[in-house]
């Protein structure tokens, strides 16, 4: 398919294999990377000898989420960034094949936006998994919102995402947020053993299903769409750019939105 950013293998059991192919920098995404995401699966909506999609990343880490040594994105170009990211959501929730998310490292903001709107999801059971929107000043938006509090619960989901906290494979699997854990060496060849089984299957019966599990998510459809808005409004702002400034120097960010007023 031509891709800059992604590897896409067609397997003779009916798998097609989606792999984020940046693994110098964690598979971190551009906007290049969102263009190509939401045209792949775009493609694969048409395409009959697909039976069933894995998605994973290349190297060690699943994906760090959005490259932030890109600048800022400017204002006029935030309404087509928050589209992408719905089209990529929405894109593996309707797409009428499985998906299964191989998550083989790390994977956090974006990254794990992509991997929970899957199916199946397949976690190691050392791998990070951080919505880190709060540690950068702004407003966790993306899947947060549409995903967390059904898979996990509201309070958990609560905790989580405001505190922005880090868990492991293992714990996500504890409190429901993926599907299994498995060791890191397993996770692709577990995750391509169930696409194979779900490609053998009848597949009007699995996309029925999956259609029907879904009505669920897609009735959240609002909270996400407002919550992606909060997100772009809050990105350029004083905060985030101080969120994105301690990231890069490695030190607890001073938002100017929690400094005391003078006279307090």
């Amino acid at each position: 398919m031509g891709y800059s950013t992604l590897r896409v293998e067609r397997r003779g059991d009916g798998v097609v294999l989606v792999t984020l192919d940046r693994p110098q920098v964690l598979n971190a995404m551009t906007y290049a990377m969102h263009e190509e995401i939401v045209d792949v699966l775009d493609r694969l909506r048409s395409d009959d000898t697909a039976g069933a999609v894995v998605i994973t990343g290349a190297g060690r880490a699943f994906c760090a989420g959005n490259d932030l040594r890109q600048p800022p994105i400017a204002p006029e170009d935030r309404p087509r960034l928050a589209s992408r990211i719905h089209q990529m959501v929405y894109g593996v929730l309707e797409l009428d094949r499985p998906v299964i998310a191989a998550i083989n490292g790390a994977a956090a903001g974006i990254g794990l936006a992509l991997a929970l709107a899957a199916d199946i999801t397949v976690a190691a059971e050392d791998a990070p998994l951080i919505d880190g929107q709060i540690r950068i000043g702004v407003a966790s938006g993306e899947q947060s919102v549409l995903l967390w509090p059904l898979l996990c619960g509201m309070a958990r989901a609560k905790h989580i995402l405001l505190t922005g906290e880090t868990i492991t494979g293992a714990e996500a699997e504890r409190i429901g947020l993926v599907t299994t854990a498995r060791p890191a060496a397993e996770v692709l060849d577990h995750s391509l053993a169930i696409a194979a089984r779900l490609a053998a299957g009848s597949r009007p019966a699995i996309a029925g299903t999956k259609r029907a599990l879904n009505h669920r998510l897609l009735r959240m459809r609002p909270a996400f769409e407002t919550s992606t808005a909060l997100e772009m409004l809050g990105i350029g702002g004083p905060d985030s750019l101080e969120g994105r400034t301690a990231l890069a120097e490695k030190r607890a960010p001073r938002f100017p939105s929690a400094e005391l007023p003078l006279n307090a």
